[in-house]
């Protein structure tokens, strides 16, 4: 806990006006909570008017800082925060989020801190079931089922052992059921998609005879509410569609990565650049250092194939990158030290560095290293 508490007081959060601050750090993520505004509000309107949503903020939001995140979403009227560990959920606590924490993976030696702050877990087996029961503190809890991911949750045959579990337990405060979808982005798959729905539907239905109530449930992640609308239930989790990444192109990408240039040199043909040596000047050139590297969760797939804009110019990534920095060719262009570097924002989106390198924008944002700093505009 100490470890994950010293993590985030190392990352500083700022708020600035759309004046031009300046700020000693070279290496910025820029967010924007009015987009993350727009991308909220958007996806609420393709929902029906009493479906709630829940706000996913796991993994340090996606990269762009859960405590600031989640604040924002709580002032948008979110009903629930959904966070992966109780770590993440107590950080949200004792940075004064009050809304409803979900913690998606309990474990099974966190109960005391999950009490003390007033969590909601996700009960996705029976040893976690048989765990919660056996105590007597009041919590509230969520059953996940799989339904054909085939990760976490439980399996359709165990409905009336889990029906019977709670009913005995009078502290389990059963506040909704859900399922998990694996590839509501994909049209191709759409029928995959669907069988999933249909299988969860009929767990949901089963389930609610047998508790004898109707329950909250929820199966539709950011692409299930674009493209699955009409499958919402009584809740909605929404992540990677919050922070703007998606093919709907009413959704707006929230943050924006930049650097500066810290050193310009030129290099004569024949002469390498980097480790390995992996560049070998073909030319006489000039290149520019920038300071942001594997470390700060810039992929080393981006070596020789990557591109950044300087001056909206589009310069190339040239040899392999390092742990704090890269080179870039800048032998068209006129720069000077200390200039303006995107890695991506307006120029260039995290979706198109993402399939450069065959990957999902969600990794190129969580693996963003907290040491980078985060700052925010909101009006």
């Amino acid at each position: 806990m100490e470890k994950k508490k010293n993590i985030s007081h190392y990352v500083e959060t700022v708020f600035h006006n759309k004046n031009n601050l300046e700020f000693s750090n070279e290496t910025i993520l820029h967010i924007d909570l009015n987009k993350l505004e727009h991308n909220f509000n958007y996806l609420k309107s393709n929902l029906e008017k009493n479906t709630k949503i829940i706000g996913v903020v796991k993994a340090f939001a996606y990269g762009h800082g859960d405590i600031e995140i989640s604040r924002k979403l709580e002032k948008l009227g979110a009903y629930a925060l959904w966070v992966s560990d109780f770590e993440e959920g107590i950080a949200l606590r004792e940075a004064g989020i009050k809304s409803k924490i979900i913690v998606a993976n309990p474990g099974l030696k966190s109960y005391d801190k999950i009490i003390k702050y007033s969590l909601d877990i996700v009960i996705y087996n029976q040893r976690l079931l048989e765990l919660y029961a056996s105590k007597k503190n009041e919590i509230n809890i969520h059953i996940k089922f799989n339904s054909g991911m085939n990760r976490y949750g439980f399996e359709a045959q165990e409905t009336a052992n889990i029906v019977e579990k709670i009913k005995h337990s009078y502290h389990l405060k059963l506040l909704s059921i859900c399922s998990h979808l694996a590839a509501s982005d994909k049209a191709e798959k759409s029928e995959f998609t669907l069988n999933q729905i249909a299988k969860f539907k009929t767990i949901s239905k089963n389930f609610e005879i047998l508790y004898g109530a109707k329950i909250d449930k929820h199966i539709l992640n950011s692409n299930g509410v674009l493209n699955f609308a009409n499958h919402q239930m009584d809740v909605v989790r929404l992540g990677i569609g919050l922070y703007g990444s998606s093919t709907d192109k009413n959704l707006k990408q929230i943050s924006r990565l930049s650097s500066v240039v810290t050193q310009i040199r030129d290099v004569v043909k024949g002469e390498a650049v980097g480790y390995g040596p992996s560049f070998i000047a073909p030319e006489n050139m000039k290149i520019a250092i920038i300071p942001i590297g594997y470390a700060d969760g810039l992929n080393r797939k981006f070596s020789s194939i990557g591109s950044v804009y300087i001056n909206k110019k589009e310069c190339k990534i040239i040899g392999n990158i390092s742990m704090d920095s890269f080179a870039v060719n800048t032998s068209k262009i006129t720069i000077y030290e200390g200039e303006a570097v995107e890695i991506f924002g307006n120029n260039l989106s995290v979706n198109e560095i993402a399939k450069k390198i065959n990957t999902i924008p969600y990794e190129i944002y969580s693996t963003l290293n907290r040491r980078i700093k985060r700052v925010y505009s909101d009006s």
